[in-house]
């Protein structure tokens, strides 16, 4: 059998794929991860010690997994949606004007307690839920929230677990089976127990059941909707990076419940949403995957509101 013989010509072809792919790697591992995420990366991967989960299980699959960029976006949309938890992100949050250090942070913390050592893990929850304690205000009708409140923080994480596994299932490189989807959710749930909630959802099930409960406390509020605006319409991103970006957003919201669209005034195209939004999606997922392909960049996607 001959090998194909390379010429020079593909030589240097492969050669400026290789440069374009390092730098939009380059250009997305740091959006995401901020300036310093190198060196954060580097000590979440390569510093010795027990992690609180083994390499390759779902968990690791799952938030390793370019579709997080996808599922972060639905997350965001989703977790608005219930007003004592988008009241304390409007009057506590500097989403506004910190969008990309906020999302440097969280995704940090995703990767810290996904692959990091255990020990820098508990830290990292430790630090949450500091952040959580100084979390408080009134609801207009004079209820008082708090980020401390574990049915608030189970709300979270559902609306949470759920996005990243529908993102997963629909634009991972290789979705998990039923007894991956169950394991996944067991896995998240040992994280969510250190933050605080209590009993959260261990199989698919229970994760569906639980989202369920939560509906008769889910409407559109002013912060709902201005913050939907804010993430779809005017993220703080240069012309260039809009187009895919939008991309990204039509794929998260076609992943989004039905019932989700009239409260956060977005349009249901079914039709479009299984066939055009579906293959741009895997298109820009799949870019995404292939341009952060090498290792020592890999971080997770955007995650909470």
């Amino acid at each position: 059998m001959r090998l194909p013989v390379i010429g020079p010509r593909d030589a240097r072809l492969a050669a400026a794929a290789g440069v374009v792919r390092d730098r939009l790697g380059e250009a997305i591992f740091l959006r995401v991860a901020g300036q310093d995420g190198a060196r954060h990366a580097d000590r979440i991967h390569n510093a010795e010690g027990p992690r609180w989960f083994e390499a390759g299980s779902p968990i690791t699959r799952v938030h390793g997994d370019a579709s997080m960029f996808v599922g972060g976006i639905r997350a965001l949309l989703l977790q608005t949606l219930h007003p004592a938890a988008m009241r304390g992100v409007a009057e506590h949050s500097d989403y506004r004007v910190d969008m990309w250090g906020r999302l440097a942070r969280t995704s940090r913390f995703l990767a810290v307690t996904t692959f990091g050592r255990a020990s820098d893990a508990e830290q990292a929850v430790a630090a949450v839920r500091s952040i959580h304690e100084r979390v408080a205000g009134t609801m207009p009708d004079g209820t008082v929230y708090s980020a401390t409140d574990p049915h608030l923080l189970l709300w979270v994480h559902v609306a949470e677990v759920d996005s990243f596994l529908a993102a997963h299932q629909a634009y991972g490189a290789a979705p998990l089976d039923a007894a991956g989807r169950d394991e996944y959710v067991a896995q998240t749930a040992e994280v969510a127990r250190r933050l605080g909630v209590v009993d959260p959802p261990t199989t698919e099930a229970g994760l569906r059941e639980t989202l369920a409960a939560f509906r008769p406390e889910l409407r559109s509020t002013a912060e709902a909707r201005e913050a939907a605006r804010y993430l779809l319409l005017r993220p703080p991103l240069p012309l260039p990076a809009r187009a895919p970006y939008a991309v990204l957003v039509a794929a998260a919201v076609s992943l989004l419940p039905v019932w989700t669209r009239r409260h956060l005034r977005l349009p249901w195209l079914p039709v479009a949403e299984r066939t055009v939004v579906r293959a741009l999606g895997a298109g820009a997922v799949g870019t995404i995957r292939w341009a952060m392909a090498p290792g020592p960049r890999t971080t997770s996607a955007p995650t909470s509101a």
